[in-house]
């Protein structure tokens, strides 16, 4: 894999411990700015609608740019939103913020989707998206308890100046390793119309619909995987960041290989991970009592999550081949929607008899409905676009 795509990972990695990092601020911004918990709750909601309406809207405003000036607009941007808001004794101010790091998160992650497939062969799509997507993986892992760190030591606000901090390596890198191209990079390829034209395919809606409901079962029990471990494990607080890293580990292990298979078998990735899925969330449920149980299955359910999740968003990029500027917003939307809406629905379930366990099994009823969609239509989901339309989608996107 071309050392662009690295650099592109990096900025994701940036992106993705901001995106994740507030679980572990929400008490200190709520008592810095004098505001309930779930009222600086609203910040992560600000991010994911940020995330949804920006990926589209942006990729649009920068599919007449050169590709390498639209990622650093949007990595400075993201950086500056960090800034401001690290320094804002408004929450006013940082609620806006959030909504502006999203839109250039959002922005950057689809036009990085479209450019990672220019950077490789028409068929190592999966690859270089693993790769990408690593950044995000990589974010749980490291990121997002590093952030959780450094704000109990030095406070909130320094995590959003790491943050901020942290994009400018990654601007450099960028402006040296990302090819530079004509402003009218799109001049001959299909006009604006056209590209939007392709969300009337009833293959690339489907699979859209397949990762946002495999996305949402994954971010349903991710956000409240907290309560488990503490309340239903009756483990210490320290132990949630040991089940972080574990789903982080397993969601980068899940990915890694995900992406060497989701090219040429995507069928056969389905097909075998799907079931396992299935599986695997009312099994944490019911063994989530027993601490080994636990964190071996959160690891297993972050591979699984992340192989299935990543390879049906390669098969979006495959099936919105004829909107060659657009194909990572289509990608990036579908992702978004899963992760807002999946919390959504969890949250539904705590007050249930099921309690804390609750998010678990809507994990699993999302991951039963997505198979269900799936299942019958299983050849259409596994095979890809033909040779001559991707072989012209890279041509296009060059």
């Amino acid at each position: 894999m071309p050392l662009p795509l690295y650099l592109l990972a990096m900025a994701v990695f940036a992106m993705g411990t901001s995106e994740f990092m507030l679980a572990g601020l929400l008490p200190d911004i709520a008592s810095d700015f004098d505001v309930t918990v779930g009222t600086a709750g609203m910040l992560t909601s600000a991010f994911a609608i940020g995330m949804i309406v920006g990926a589209p809207l942006m990729a649009g405003l920068a599919r007449n740019w050169p590709g390498r000036f639209s990622l650093l607009g949007f990595v400075f941007v993201f950086s500056a939103a960090h800034a401001v808001g690290a320094a804002t004794s408004s929450f006013s101010v940082l609620f806006a913020t959030r909504v502006f790091a999203a839109l250039a998160n959002a922005g950057f992650l689809a036009v990085a989707l479209t450019t990672a497939g220019t950077l490789v062969s028409s068929d190592k799509k999966g690859r270089a998206l693993a790769v990408l997507l690593s950044g995000t993986t990589v974010a749980t892992i490291a990121g997002v308890p590093g952030g959780t760190v450094v704000g109990s030591l030095l406070g909130w606000r320094a995590t959003f100046w790491a943050v901020a901090a942290l994009c400018l390596p990654t601007a450099v890198g960028i402006l040296k390793g990302i090819p530079a191209r004509p402003a009218m990079e799109v001049a001959d390829g299909p006009a604006m119309r056209s590209e939007v034209a392709e969300l009337k395919r009833p293959r690339l809606l489907l699979v859209m619909l397949l990762g946002a409901l495999v996305n949402a079962a994954t971010f349903a029990s991710f956000t409240f995987l907290a309560p488990v471990v503490t309340d239903t494990a009756g483990l210490g607080e320290l132990w949630i960041s040991v089940a972080l890293v574990l789903f982080g580990v397993g969601s980068f292990a899940g990915v890694t290989v995900a992406g060497r298979m989701s090219d040429q078998h995507p069928g056969a990735v389905i097909a075998v991970g799907g079931p396992l899925l299935l599986i695997g969330w009312p099994a944490l449920a019911a063994l989530a009592d027993k601490p080994v149980a636990l964190f071996t299955l959160v690891f297993v359910q972050g591979a699984l999550s992340f192989a299935l999740g990543s390879t049906l968003i390669t098969r979006v990029l495959y099936e919105a081949a004829g909107a060659p500027t657009m194909a990572g917003s289509y990608a990036t939307a579908a992702l978004n929607v899963g992760a807002a809406v999946g919390p959504l629905i969890a949250a539904t379930t705590l007050t249930t008899a099921a309690g804390d366990l609750g998010p678990l099994w809507a994990s699993g009823l999302l991951v039963a409905l997505a198979l269900l969609v799936a299942f019958p239509l299983r050849s259409v989901i596994a095979g890809g676009r033909s040779s001559e339309s991707l072989q012209g989608h890279a041509r296009t996107s060059r």
